[in-house]
Formats: C-alpha cells, sequence, structure tokens
C-alpha cells in the first residue's frame, strides 16, 4: 500500500497564477502569455569559434537548455552567427553591448532574437526605429537589459546608485521608444548582484508594464554563493507568478548553470519532472554510507528517462515511510536493504547489493513504462 506523505497530487499545483504578459516568439519557443517558463544559458566559448560553441549548445541543450544566447562584442563573432544559428537545435539570442552595428549583424544573421544593453551603447536610442523594423522583417524579438553595472549613466546621477527604481524607469524609458514606433516584440530584465534589490525591481516592472520578463540574479557568483542567491529571488518572484524565462548567472560551467535553473523550476512544479535529488543532512541514527549509496544510485541513474521516484533511505525513522511512497526505494541499515517497487517491498538484499539491485529494477520499470520523462532521485 502506498503512503500518502503529502506529496501534491498533481505537478500542475503551483504557489500562485502566473501574471498575464505578452506572448512572444524566439523561433520556435515561445516566451510570456501561457508558454511554459523556460530557461537560458550563456555561452562561454568565443562565438568564432564555430565548432566550440556548437559543441557547448549541444551539451546545455542536453542538460534541458531552451534558448541560448552568445556573445558578439567582435566582428569574427558576428560573421559566425550564421552558422551557429542555422545549426543550433535550440533558438539563438546574440548579446549586444557598445556597438549598435552588431545587432543588426545578428538579425541579418537569423538569430531569433538580440540582447540589447542601452546603458553602454552609445545613441542606442537614436536607432531604435531602424532596429525596430529590422527585427519584425525579420521576425526576431529583443530583449531590453538593464543591468545594475551599466545602467544609464543619467540614472545614477538621479538616483544615486542602482535602486530599483532606476533600473524599472531605465527598462520602461527604453520600452516606450519602442513601442513609438510600433514594436512590441520584446521582453524584459532589470538585474541586480543583491537579491532584494533584484525582487522589489521585478516586482515593481510587473506592476508596470505586461512585456514578458527575463528573471536573472547578475553576477550571483560562484557556484555555491550563486544557486543560493538566485534561487532565493527566483523562488519568491516565481511564486508570485513574476517571471516568463530565467537566467541562473553563476561563475560555472553552462551546463551547470542550466542544470540549476531546471531543478529550480521543477522545485516549484514549473517545469515536468527530472534527475532531482532530495537529500537532508544524515544523523547518528544512519547506519549506511548514505552519501556514497545516494551518489552511486544517482550516478547509475544518470541516463534514464522515465519519470520514476526512487527512494534512497539510510534512516529507519523516514526510510521506510519515504520507500514505500516511491516508485522505487529502499530503506537500508543493519548491512542490509529493504527494497520497495510501487510501495511494496519485494526483497531484502546485503548493502554491497543495494545500488546493483535498485539500478536493475529502475532500468525494468522504465523499460515498461515506455515513457521518456525524467528520473528523480530522493535521498537521505
Amino acid at each position: 500500500m502506498t503512503v500518502n506523505l503529502g506529496m501534491p497530487d498533481s505537478p500542475q499545483s503551483v504557489l500562485a497564477r502566473r501574471r498575464p504578459t505578452r506572448r512572444v516568439a524566439l523561433g520556435p519557443i515561445a516566451v510570456g502569455g501561457d508558454a511554459p517558463i523556460t530557461v537560458q544559458t550563456m555561452t562561454t566559448t568565443p562565438t568564432h569559434d564555430v565548432n566550440a560553441t556548437l559543441q557547448q549548445i549541444a551539451e546545455v541543450v542536453a542538460a534541458g537548455c531552451d534558448i541560448v544566447r552568445v556573445a558578439c562584442p567582435r566582428q569574427e563573432d558576428a560573421d559566425a552567427l550564421a552558422v551557429i544559428a542555422a545549426k543550433s537545435p535550440i533558438p539563438v539570442i546574440a548579446d549586444i553591448h557598445f556597438q549598435p552595428k552588431y545587432v543588426f549583424a545578428a538579425i541579418e544573421a537569423g538569430c531569433a532574437g538580440v540582447r540589447v544593453n542601452p546603458g553602454n551603447i552609445k545613441a542606442f536610442d537614436d536607432q531604435i526605429a531602424a532596429i525596430a523594423k529590422a527585427a519584425t522583417d525579420r521576425g526576431a524579438t529583443v530583449r531590453i537589459g538593464i543591468n545594475a553595472g551599466s545602467l544609464d549613466a543619467r540614472l545614477l546621477e538621479k538616483y544615486g546608485r542602482a535602486t530599483p527604481e532606476a533600473l524599472v524607469e531605465s527598462a520602461l524609458n527604453e520600452a516606450r521608444l519602442f513601442e513609438e514606433v510600433g514594436f512590441y516584440d520584446f521582453a524584459i530584465s532589470v538585474k541586480h548582484h543583491d537579491v532584494l534589490t533584484t525582487v522589489e525591481a521585478y516586482r515593481l516592472l510587473s506592476a508596470q508594464c505586461d512585456y514578458p520578463l527575463h528573471l536573472g540574479v547578475t553576477e550571483a557568483g560562484p557556484m555555491m554563493q550563486g544557486t543560493v542567491k538566485s534561487s532565493a529571488a527566483f523562488a519568491i518572484l516565481l511564486s508570485e507568478g513574476i517571471g516568463d524565462t530565467i537566467r541562473v548567472s553563476l561563475s560555472a560551467p553552462p551546463v551547470e548553470v542550466v542544470k540549476v535553473g531546471c531543478q529550480l523550476l521543477e522545485a516549484l512544479h514549473l517545469r515536468p519532472r527530472t534527475l532531482e535529488i532530495i537529500s537532508c543532512p544524515t544523523c547518528g541514527r544512519c547506519q549506511v554510507d548514505a552519501f556514497a549509496l545516494a551518489d552511486q544510485v544517482t550516478e547509475g541513474l544518470k541516463d534514464i528517462t522515465a519519470p520514476l521516484r526512487v527512494a534512497v533511505m539510510g534512516c529507519i525513522v523516514n526510510g521506510p515511510g519515504e520507500a514505500r511512497e516511491a516508485d522505487l526505494g529502499v530503506a537500508a541499515g543493519n548491512g542490509k536493504g529493504q527494497i520497495f517497487v510501487h510501495g511494496e517491498v519485494i526483497d531484502t538484499v546485503p548493502e554491497d547489493q543495494i545500488v546493483a539491485t535498485l539500478l536493475r529494477h529502475a532500468r525494468r520499470i522504465a523499460a515498461e513504462s515506455g515513457d521518456g520523462g525524467p528520473v528523480e532521485v530522493i535521498t537521505a
């Protein structure tokens, strides 16, 4: 018998309804409206190294990325965009700073969108009409990307620093200029390295416009710190229905960035379940090496895509209940493990056979399900 431990009946249950926003298209991917929240990242390779950039794009796609951004600081990068945009399996956004000519080059090259930073593009406002026309003619979208570190000098002088109000005023100023020429296919971001400033900026922006919002905590930091800061900001905003696409900014490989973004959305029931480790710190009750056991099972299941819930438990207090709740699980202790399948104990094996037994049953269940979905691993 499966024990109800309070898991949601439906993965569609969320903390808040998404706020209504406009819907824009990035090639085959929609952002905003009722479209799923997408995960983005940025390549770290020199864009003009086409093979390396396409390889990295393939890696982030495998990790679950929906949209990828590439830097375009030089002419050789702009020259590479056509090949990259044509061969990438997901929409490519060109990231443009300083040189407005690369905005036009990216649109002409077939990029699905361009990210522009008005704070550091000289005379950007004077070229909005031409950018809007080029984007309209080629079906491209624009992201108005406002960053605390490159805020317009006039607004820094007005507010004294990059306050939430300064970020939002900058974004809405640019939005109005696009609106004046009849262009509405854009998203907006207002990023800051501080969590509370970021949250307040997006709240203010959300209350004043209906454009899709790209969430980000800019320069969030190395893996641990950046994950915590991004998760804190995103969880607050997404739980309030704010946000249509996200990018986690970490000093880490893009694949890891994508994994964090995907798992964050999964935790909030905003993305279908995939490989996930939910673990608690072990204590003196634990009678097995739960960390090693969890790592081995996770590694062994990394290629299985069926939506299984696998519990790897080393605690006699919560272990049996969690193992019964899962599709497949083990409650380990005293040198052995009880193996559960759909709530029933089907076997008891020595500790050194737990991993192999779980992997064997996982593959069997996955094959029987015929489902190409994800695997979730719950550990304690």
